[in-house]
């Protein structure tokens, strides 16, 4: 996700999984893609343009929005909790370790939401601005497109220790992604699908500097290369495409790079390493489709992570803060 850096992106295990996976069936059920058909008609082409014009502006934008929804859904459902901005009561989650220096998209949210309450005022969620945002960021950079369940209302408050918690860090070993992804009832599947997702975006060299002085798994020219960008002290925000062959396009490159040995982070890497799920990569690497097409459904499944709805949590005016 870029995505998306970190991912990308976390109990006794039992009892995490056990209540994640009930909440998607309590809860899930009540999300729906015509939910603001009669509320609010006009709510996803108000998003879809406003994605648009960011991309157009800046293309990186789009793994931008695309991570602030996976970040979002990791820390507590996805309930928006990621756009609240800290205050006296709480420390939020942008200032986390996974968040800090490095989510961005802030502003386009607020832009769409400003559009948003003029066409409907407090009708469409935070959360589901980030639902919809991340699949239109999909399809403009050239991916997969799917029908977004929405129904989310807002969380009205968020947690910094949450964030360092459960967002997957880029030096996880593949015990740790399956641990985080499954704690959020997430399958082995989805890891590797969603990871998928950072076939767009940029990471900061204080992401990848391990791999390139560490791992052993990764190509001597390729680590080289990153070295001169990347030394082993200084320039921590020095950024580099998680995807070296078509950074703007979302496409299966990812995956190609991985059979190479060419993945940026510690974590990317882990998915070709040798394990059971080497099939995967390998599936997704040498059919495009498959991949947009099991990515479009784990998105779908990822967004389903403890929504709020009902007469839980609000719909927040503005994004940043609490009604």
């Amino acid at each position: 996700m870029a995505k998306a850096c970190s991912l990308l992106l976390l109990l006794v295990f039992a009892v995490s999984c056990a209540s994640v996976v009930g909440s998607h069936g309590s809860h899930g059920s009540k999300l729906s893609p015509e939910y603001y058909k009669s509320t609010c008609p006009d709510a996803l082409s108000i998003v879809e343009a406003r994605v648009e014009a960011a991309l157009k502006k800046e293309p990186r934008m789009g793994a931008s929005l695309l991570r602030l929804h996976f970040h979002d859904c990791f820390v507590n459902g996805c309930d928006g909790s990621i756009l609240l901005d800290d205050n006296s009561v709480f420390a939020g989650e942008k200032t986390a370790a996974p968040n800090n220096n490095s989510a961005r998209g802030y502003d386009v949210v607020d832009d769409i939401k400003a559009e948003l309450e003029k066409a409907c005022p407090g009708v469409v969620s935070c959360a589901d601005i980030l639902a919809i945002a991340a699949r239109d960021s999909t399809v403009v950079l050239g991916g997969p497109s799917w029908k977004v369940k929405l129904g989310r209302r807002d969380s009205t408050t968020a947690s910094k220790n949450a964030a360092r918690k459960f967002i997957p860090a880029p030096s996880f070993n593949l015990s740790a992604l399956i641990f985080s992804f499954r704690a959020q009832g997430l399958s082995v599947k989805d890891l590797v699908a969603l990871s998928g997702a950072h076939t767009i975006g940029l990471a900061r060299c204080t992401s990848f500097r391990a791999r390139v002085y560490d791992d052993s798994n990764i190509d001597p020219s390729f680590a080289k290369s990153l070295r001169r960008r990347c030394p082993r002290t200084g320039k921590d925000n020095v950024p580099r495409s998680l995807d070296l062959r078509t950074p703007k396009s979302f496409d299966n490159f990812y995956f190609r790079n991985l059979l190479k040995k060419k993945g940026l982070l510690h974590s990317d890497q882990e998915l070709f390493n040798g394990a059971s799920i080497d099939s995967l990569v390998k599936k997704y690497a040498a059919n495009s489709s498959r991949f947009f097409k099991q990515f479009s459904k784990s998105m779908i499944k990822m967004g389903n992570i403890k929504p709020l709805t009902g007469n839980s949590g609000e719909i927040r005016t503005n994004c940043r803060k609490v009604n």
